[in-house]
């Protein structure tokens, strides 16, 4: 048996034990609340209903049978950009799931990662060792998962004080009016539809977005985010919250296609991608930054909507 542990923080607390329990270790909900019911998780060594909700400063133990899958290495090509003995950084390609899930039980970039790395924290586990943020499937860029257990603590502390430095592309439908500016509007689960995050939640959590424009296009706009905060679908909510959805954006906007000059502009997928990512080296408290070119789908879209001013 395998035995985890996860500290709730404030900003975490007050969501059903279950689902809080699946969120942090990659567990299906399901498997979480048989665990409970065979009291193999506990919050703060006592045992808790279903419908319990966590609160600042919980601390849950989940003992895991030896029978349970866990998190299989695959030999799934991946670009490390580096590693060491406290993390390792990858550049994400659009496509790829990030860790195992419900229609992803495999092909995940955590399934890579486990290959080519080896070793990785044990919190997290069995399915989102190390895991301490994301990208969305067909989001491209840089991403941080950690080594070793001291280095996943690090980072989230880093995460939280908002220390870490995060900056996106992304082509945005519409003309922005102005070159720069910063959208502060709390985004939490839509009450419609509990897959999509909404700026107009009843309890949505703080979310800030700055942003600039890099270049104009005939009814797009190439533009630098940095985030503020780090909440679900952030950026891809926040602009089209303003009317400037992503390009490509299937879930939020829609607007998969431009027509210019007779032609269609399609966008196969989110036209956002995680340029830069800095933080403080959880061993040596060293400021490291990683960067990554723009993926190739990024490159042709600004081309063409280039060739149609």
């Amino acid at each position: 048996m395998r035995k985890l542990e996860f500290h709730i923080t404030d900003g975490d607390a007050g969501k059903r034990i279950d689902l809080q329990a699946s969120e942090i270790s990659g567990i299906t909900r399901s498997q979480i609340q048989r665990f409970i019911e065979k009291g193999l998780l506990s919050v703060n060594n006592l045992v808790i209903k279903p419908n319990y909700r966590t609160k600042p400063g919980d601390v849950i133990y989940i003992t895991i049978p030896d029978e349970t899958p866990g998190l299989v290495p695959e030999d799934i090509p991946v670009e490390i950009i580096y590693m060491d003995d406290s993390v390792v950084v990858v550049n994400k390609p659009p496509g790829l799931v990030v860790y195992p899930a419900a229609g992803h039980r495999s092909g995940t970039l955590m399934n890579a990662i486990a290959f080519h790395c080896g070793k990785l924290a044990s919190i997290g586990a069995p399915l989102r060792p190390g895991v301490v943020h994301r990208l969305d499937k067909d989001t491209s860029g840089v991403m941080v998962v950690t080594v070793e257990n001291g280095a996943y603590y690090s980072l989230i502390d880093q995460f939280k004080e908002r220390t870490i430095t995060r900056r996106y592309i992304a082509i945005l439908y519409g003309n922005m009016e102005k070159d720069r500016g910063e959208i502060s509007l709390r985004i939490g689960r839509s009450e419609s539809d509990r897959k999509k995050m909404s700026t107009k939640a009843r309890r949505g959590k703080e979310a800030v977005t700055a942003w600039n424009v890099i270049e104009r296009f005939n009814g797009a706009t190439l533009v630098e985010a940095k985030l503020g905060t780090g909440r679900t679908h952030q950026i891809r909510v926040h602009f089209a919250s303003v009317g400037h959805p992503v390009l490509g954006d299937e879930v939020y906007g829609r607007k998969t296609c431009l027509e210019r000059k007779n032609k269609k502009i399609k966008f196969p997928r989110q036209m956002l991608h995680a340029e830069l990512l800095g933080f403080s080296h959880p061993a040596t408290g060293r400021y490291i930054e990683f960067k990554s070119a723009l993926p190739r789908d990024m490159e042709e879209g600004i081309e063409k909507l280039r060739e149609n001013l």
